[in-house]
Order: C-alpha cells, then sequence, then structure tokens
C-alpha cells in the first residue's frame, strides 16, 4: 500500500515542477499502478488543474495532455481518423471502461512499464513527448532515458500519411499481454519505411525501423519472412506468462499478420 503524507494541487507549471524536484515527491496521474505499490510519500503533486486533460488538433500535429485518459484516447476521433482502429485496439483490453476512465496516457509513458500497451502503440508511430524542462524529445530517444524528476507534460502525434495496426495476446481478456506488437508503414524521404514496436518482452518497448519496399502483392510466404526478420530483432526474456521462445513465436505471428493486414489494404 502507498503511504502519502501531503497532497498538493499546484495551480502552475512552475511549482508543480519545484516541487517534485524533492526526492520524497511524487506526480500522480491516474493512480491506478501507484496506488498498488509499497512506498511512502511525503508529497504527492496533482496536476488536475493545469490544463493537461485535452486532445488538441494543431493541423500538423495532435497534442494529447499528459493527464488525458485512456478512454479519451479510445474514443478520440481524429486519432481514429488518422489510424482507424488501431489506437482503440491497443487500449480496450486494458482491464475495463472504468479503470480507462482514470488511467492516464501521461502515467502510462512516463512509467516506461514492461507491460505497456501505450507504450507499444505509440512508439511504432511519429510521437514525441513534451517534458517541461527536457523540452520537445522523440518518444524512441525518451523510453531509453533514465527515468528523472521531470514532469511529461503531453504527447505529440505529428500527422502523416502512415498506416498503423496493433496487436497483442493476453492469456484471459483483461490480463498483462503476453506480448504486444505495433506495425506502421508509410513513405519517410522518399523511402518506404517499416517501424516496427514491440512491447511486454516482458521488458519496455523497444522500436526497429527498416526501409523495405514490399509490393502490396507479396505472397503469403514473402511476408513470413520478413515478418520473421523483423522479430528475431528484438529481445525476449522469460517469467509466468511465458517463455522467451514462445513470445518470439508469437511476436513473428503478430508481425505477420499486421504487415498481410496493411498490405492487403494497398490492393
Amino acid at each position: 500500500m502507498i503511504t502519502i503524507g501531503n497532497y498538493v494541487k499546484p495551480k502552475t507549471l512552475e511549482e508543480a515542477y519545484e516541487l517534485n524536484q524533492a526526492r520524497s515527491s511524487r506526480v500522480m496521474g491516474g493512480m491506478m499502478w501507484m496506488r498498488l505499490g509499497n512506498a511512502r510519500v511525503k508529497t504527492i503533486i496533482d496536476l488536475s488543474d493545469l490544463g493537461l486533460d485535452q486532445i488538441e488538433d494543431e493541423g500538423n500535429v495532435i497534442k494529447i495532455g499528459a493527464m488525458c485518459t485512456l478512454r479519451q484516447i479510445e474514443q478520440c476521433e481524429a486519432l481514429k481518423e488518422l489510424y482507424g482502429d488501431g489506437i482503440a485496439e491497443s487500449v480496450r483490453h486494458i482491464v475495463g471502461v472504468q479503470f480507462r476512465n482514470q488511467a492516464t496516457i501521461g502515467g502510462s509513458i512516463y512509467g516506461r512499464f514492461g507491460f505497456s500497451d501505450v507504450l507499444t502503440a505509440f512508439l511504432a508511430l511519429d510521437t514525441f513527448v513534451e517534458l517541461y524542462d527536457g523540452g520537445t524529445i522523440r518518444l524512441s530517444e525518451f523510453v531509453n532515458r533514465r527515468p528523472d524528476k521531470d514532469i511529461l507534460l503531453s504527447i505529440i502525434v505529428r500527422k502523416s500519411k502512415r498506416k498503423f495496426r496493433y496487436g497483442s495476446i493476453r492469456q484471459t481478456k483483461t490480463d498483462f499481454p503476453v506480448i504486444a506488437c505495433s506495425v506502421v508503414t508509410g513513405m519517410v524521404h522518399g523511402q518506404e519505411t517499416w517501424y516496427f514496436s514491440v512491447g511486454a518482452r516482458p521488458m519496455k518497448a523497444a522500436l526497429l525501423e527498416k526501409q523495405w519496399e514490399i509490393p502490396s502483392d507479396a505472397s503469403e510466404e514473402m511476408i513470413a519472412e520478413y515478418a520473421k526478420q523483423a522479430a528475431t530483432e528484438f529481445t525476449y526474456g522469460s517469467n509466468m506468462r511465458g517463455s522467451a521462445e514462445y513470445r518470439q513465436h508469437l511476436a513473428e505471428v503478430l508481425i505477420r499478420r499486421e504487415m498481410a493486414s496493411i498490405l492487403a489494404e494497398g490492393r
């Protein structure tokens, strides 16, 4: 159980940042995972008065405030218009609607949890994070940073003509994923580029980029070879939900299905 000494709701980002510099302070998101930990926190910082709970379409980017809930992400029409049902698919298995009404995207991304569907999905897209002190950096850079005392303000998804698919395997419907995979493709600097994100390995999600020109009428055998090559470039581990070998096999299957679905769309 988490034990909290002081609860503070700052009125400015500067105040929130200063409070968070204390070693015994922590920023709260939806408190869905944090509350399950066994820790003493002197000061908990609630960002809910700082206007970070909106999704804004800014023309060339979609800006998602860190305090937006997973349910907002699931129902966002701007994201659906860009990527179909992919984003909704990445969160719909996360416990239940009541949970997703409270869990925040900021908590999911900042936590860099090994089981995170959200991190796996957004990592494969053209995504940046906006930090109070650290500025705006790519999510692929942020995910490998050591945890610090900065504050995550927003997730920024740059609009582009990319096709996106997401899939996961779970032992039960609302359990943590055994493996999770995102596949994204589109033209980057005139070159067809594929992005593969694999999470729940059971380590945090990792990203792979390949400049592959794959014809839309590629055979099942050809797609299977590409999927196998992509899957083998990730590292996997074993835990109670499955072995490393099993996870690699599942990743290969999911990547193949997602690639096939994307290529079929272009026929």
